[in-house]
């Protein structure tokens, strides 16, 4: 599944309206440890209807995206000492979204016109600045997905391949053996990068580049598809493939060995967003069209709890500390909030 806050056409919010008026129908999803969390609305930039939260680092400052006004395109946001900031677009673009954060606040996303150009972007100290593509690529259409505490950024270039930006350059990472595009979706502090690639066959299987060599993770077993959306600094890396069923499950992946962390009880879909070094993994499980967000740890997978009155929740993110974002609907708005869950302790 998509995130809850893809964009349509440019930044039109589309799916979320469509799943949220298909979800006001149901009922309210009781958490298995809504006692073990505190819940925080983290609420929207000014005027806004809907918000997300993509990334937390160890520091507890949240980066995301909010409407502006009503169904606006979306803008990017850092939430930080209790308070939302708007981070603006790029000169000639009328939307942004933030996607991960470091320890040093460095912010890395993408910003853009509605179907006209799409550019990768570092936000440092407040400033946004495009980041160049690697050679040979458009200039527009490419998206920063992640950034690691070295400054070291990842994501998809305008000709649909993962490329490393880092000391003023990008470079194109290429494919597996026979592929025809990638993407990469995370980069731990060792520098290690995680996404998907295409193969000779034609599938999409997660990947893991290491030294300039892109390893194929492979799938479950029986399954024809993967993809890696998180790598912590053991190299544990953690993402979404189908099973023999064709039902997309969330992965870990350790010691050469991908495993099945299976479902919330009752849903029949997950996929894992991100690992932090813990071990805990944080996602997505689905019962039909109902997302409910999970922490996976000690081997148990759990219910995070929605804001009050809430029936559907998110999980993108999580840092060292346990502190998860994500989005949630609430009594107050049936329309998501960025959302911050803290462990009780």
């Amino acid at each position: 599944m998509q995130s809850l806050g893809k964009r349509i056409n440019g930044g039109l919010y589309v799916e979320r309206i469509v799943m949220v008026i298909a979800l006001l129908c149901a009922a309210a999803w009781q958490p298995v440890v809504g006692q073990s969390f505190t819940v925080k609305d983290l609420g929207t930039l000014p005027h806004g209807v809907f918000s997300v939260a993509r990334g937390v680092n160890d520091r507890g400052q949240v980066v995301g995206d909010s409407a502006t006004n009503f169904f606006s395109q979306p803008h990017a946001f850092l939430f930080d000492n209790g308070a939302m900031a708007d981070l603006g677009t790029l000169p000639g673009a009328d939307f942004s979204e933030a996607l991960g954060i470091n320890k040093h606040g460095q912010i890395v996303g993408f910003s853009g016109a509605t179907a006209q150009f799409e550019f990768a972007v570092l936000i440092d100290d407040g400033v946004m600045a495009k980041l160049p593509p690697p050679p040979g690529a458009a200039n527009n259409n490419n998206q920063g997905l992640a950034i690691n505490d070295r400054g070291q950024v990842v994501g998809v270039s305008g000709a649909l391949r993962a490329f490393l930006f880092e000391h003023g350059v990008a470079v194109d990472l290429g494919t597996l053996p026979g592929g025809t595009s990638s993407r990469a979706a995370a980069i731990n502090d060792s520098g290690q990068i995680v996404g998907q690639s295409t193969t000779t066959s034609g599938q999409t299987h997660a990947f893991l580049d290491e030294n300039g060599v892109m390893t194929d993770l492979g799938t479950l077993p029986g399954g024809t598809f993967s993809s890696a959306t998180g790598i912590n600094k053991h190299g544990h890396i953690v993402g979404k493939a189908n099973t023999a069923s064709g039902a997309m499950h969330a992965f870990l992946y350790q010691n050469g060995v991908m495993t099945d962390l299976g479902t919330l009880p009752g849903d029949t879909s997950s996929q894992a967003a991100a690992i932090n070094d813990r071990g805990q993994i944080v996602g997505t499980s689905l019962a039909n069209l109902t997302p409910h967000a999970f922490l996976f740890d000690n081997g148990v997978m759990i219910g995070l709890p929605t804001l009050p009155g809430g029936n559907f929740s998110e999980a993108n993110a999580i840092n060292n500390r346990g502190q998860v974002v994500g989005d949630s609907s609430s009594a107050a708005s049936p329309f998501s909030h960025a959302t911050l869950w803290t462990p009780a302790h």
